[in-house]
């Protein structure tokens, strides 16, 4: 007699549904949070012992940091530019001053110099320091051919220091006949002065000379009746342009 099996009702699962359903069982374990709680300590402990810098914020404060340097130097970089620019000016503006000062004193000095040159120039003196007419201008007598005296006769010893009175040139230098040795000087205004009766003569024409400056010695060479020095002013080179020599030496200054 033939027996025959219940299809389906009595049969074990087969091993593979006994797989599904284990791993079924795993997913749904999962799903209620017991894989999840266990899981979940390694999970925090992994996260615990990440270094500082996998989290990012020390980074960013290194970053703000290095900003921060940067930023101060190149403030105390544009100060030291600006107090170096600042103290170059200042030496600039300094050295500008001196300069314009010592040149205000160049100018100064110059000018002094020129105006005491110019009063120098422009100054009179007696022909022998110290001396005294002895003859007037325009006195009479026999001793000259004139009638007249045309200059002044200053006291002099023989061999006295015979000077320029003024600034000048030399125009004559020589024998002048009756004046014997004698000089006469084209003066700085233009007038002229004569030296007569030198025993002898120091300049040569053309030669310029400067007041007090030495030209000859006293003599008494030509028409002399003994050592003098026989001084004309004139307004010409000529004999005959004759000025009285007092009036022309005291409008310059001279105490005569």
């Amino acid at each position: 007699m033939a027996f025959t099996r219940a299809t389906g009702k009595h049969r074990g699962s087969s091993r593979m549904g006994r797989r599904s359903a284990g791993i079924a069982g795993a997913a749904t374990l999962a799903t209620t949070g017991v894989i999840g709680t266990l899981a979940s300590p390694a999970l925090a402990a992994d996260t615990d012992n990440r270094s500082p810098e996998d989290t990012g914020l020390t980074k960013v404060i290194a970053e703000d940091s290095l900003v921060d340097r940067l930023n101060a130097q190149a403030d105390a970089q544009d100060r030291e530019a600006f107090e170096a620019a600042a103290e170059q000016k200042a030496l600039a503006e300094a050295k500008r001053k001196a300069e314009a000062r010592a040149k205000e004193i160049r100018e100064e000095r110059a000018r002094a110099a020129r105006e005491a040159e110019r009063r120098r120039l422009n100054s009179f003196q007696l022909p022998i320091a110290g001396s005294y007419v002895s003859t007037g201008y325009q006195t009479g007598g026999s001793l000259w051919s004139s009638g007249s005296h045309s200059g002044v006769d200053f006291h002099a010893a023989y061999g006295s220091r015979v000077v320029s009175v003024g600034s000048g040139t030399v125009v004559e230098a020589g024998w002048g006949g009756a004046y014997g040795n004698n000089i006469v000087i084209r003066m700085h205004d233009g007038t002229y002065t004569q030296y007569g009766h030198l025993s002898s003569i120091g300049v040569y024409v053309g030669q310029t000379v400067e007041p007090g400056q030495q030209i000859g010695i006293s003599g008494s060479t030509g028409n002399s009746t003994g050592p003098h020095l026989h001084f004309e002013a004139r307004t010409g080179a000529d004999y005959g342009s004759d000025i009285n020599p007092i009036s022309y030496l005291r409008a310059r200054g001279v105490a005569v």
